[in-house]
């Protein structure tokens, strides 16, 4: 209920506009050496360019969804940064997704398609570039989340 009026309707978005930056300014911070992999809440305002409350609050959004541990002072506020989550290092860009790479497979393939020296090489190229496709999405990220995971299916 704000000012005596009760909403049924559902929150704004907080993560594309506020979250989301805080965490890759955060993981940018974390994985550079010149921070010391643990960046102060004051290094992280000017990194994610926005205000210091919206820096706060997206901070105990990101430590309690576990995506990032922090240091806080005796009255509970986020201090300093020490670390972030492997799936925070998947959403800030740090590390591949599954999705993310079948993307960049099906750009190379398409790019190889097109620049390839011969007619010959075009059409293998095109060929892999519409078997891709045929995959499909999903099937696509499975197979690249083995390729980024290390696993390789055993021959029957």
């Amino acid at each position: 209920m704000l000012d005596g009026v009760v909403s049924d309707r559902p929150l704004d978005d907080v993560w594309f506009p506020r979250d989301l930056p805080v965490l890759r300014a955060i993981a940018r911070l974390v994985d550079s050496p010149s921070s010391g992999g643990a960046p102060y809440l004051g290094q992280v305002v000017p990194a994610s360019g926005l205000p210091k409350p919206e820096v706060t609050a997206a901070a105990r959004a990101l430590v309690s969804a576990g995506y990032v541990e922090a240091l806080t002072n005796v009255a509970g506020e986020v201090v300093r940064f020490t670390g972030i989550s492997a799936e925070a290092r998947r959403l800030a860009g740090l590390w591949p997704t599954p999705q993310g790479e079948w993307e960049r497979l099906r750009e190379q393939l398409a790019a190889r398609a097109e620049k390839a020296p011969t007619e010959v090489e075009r059409a293998r190229w095109r060929a892999f570039a519409e078997a891709a496709s045929a995959i499909g999405e999903h099937d696509g990220a499975l197979l690249m989340a083995a390729l980024i995971g290390g696993y390789v299916p055993r021959a029957r």
